[in-house]
């Protein structure tokens, strides 16, 4: 288990510093992490699955318009791919072969879904990360159509942008939160999206702890992952290893806030007299 667990970590590190990082393999070992049984064959068979939804689609049908409603017409509609409510409490939501297997997710991964049997097909295609609700662009930012896949792929009007961002965070869209988000943005947010969903259940701290290890192997990271790869190693009883991690994170912060600095240091301090 930990051999598969290595090279897995080691293909999602190479991957992520590809010079063009292939978006569904990343998702795939993202997925096999969490899941034992996906083989390369099952993951093999998913991108063969998202070939043939693109084979599907109709010949380059045209406008940035026409992209949207031909991939709503085949996923949306004719495949039943959409979100629930019920989907966000469900770790499987997060896990592109589940995904394409229940046709059921949150809405960054069946945009995943959308982007790359799109992508496949030659559509203009790409991710805009709205706050708090993942959609999808066609097009060039100045004829830019967006769709929402986790409502089976419905085109927004600039209103209904507006709407769901006013209703995540209580402001305005703003014209920067619809440049197309790239591969590893995308990978970012899913792994973010599992920690809060493994914070939220704190039997299933293996599950935040593989998350944060593979924040940590993406080339940018907030330096504050290590400090919780430390609670976390806390958590699970691994109390040498979680103290030394949050005294790696201690001197990393140590130049800009010396007092989190010493804060951290005391958290470290208390986890290994948990050892006596």
């Amino acid at each position: 288990m930990r051999e598969r667990s290595a090279e897995l970590r080691r293909r999602f590190a190479e991957e992520a510093r590809a010079e063009r990082p292939d978006l569904s393999l990343l998702c795939l070992l993202v997925a096999a992490e969490a899941d034992g049984t996906l083989d390369e064959a099952g993951m093999d068979a998913v991108q063969a699955e998202l070939d043939e939804l693109a084979g599907q689609l109709p010949y380059r049908p045209g406008s940035p318009q026409a992209w949207a409603a031909a991939v709503r017409d085949l996923l949306g509609e004719r495949y039943g791919f959409a979100g629930s409510p019920a989907d966000y409490q469900r770790l499987e939501s997060s896990l592109l072969h589940e995904v394409v297997r229940r046709r059921r997710g949150l809405p960054i991964l069946l945009s995943v879904v959308w982007i790359e049997v799109a992508r496949r097909a030659g559509a203009p295609v790409y991710g805009v990360a709205l706050p708090g609700h993942f959609v999808v662009g066609f097009g060039p930012v100045e004829e830019q159509v967006l769709a929402d896949p986790f409502d089976a792929g419905r085109v927004l009007t600039g209103t209904d942008a507006d709407l769901l961002v006013v209703g995540a965070t209580g402001a305005p869209l703003e014209p920067s939160m619809l440049v197309p988000a790239a591969p590893l943005e995308v990978i970012s947010r899913i792994l973010n999206n599992i920690r809060a969903w493994a914070a939220a259940r704190p039997e299933r701290s293996d599950v935040a702890l593989w998350a944060v290890e593979l924040a940590l192997l993406l080339p940018s990271h907030p330096a504050r992952l290590r400090y919780e790869r430390g609670q976390v190693l806390v958590r699970r009883g691994a109390f040498v290893a979680g103290a030394e991690e949050m005294e790696t994170y201690a001197e990393l912060v140590e130049v800009v806030d010396e007092s989190l600095a010493e804060r951290v240091r005391g958290e470290a301090l208390a986890a290994r007299a948990l050892l006596n």
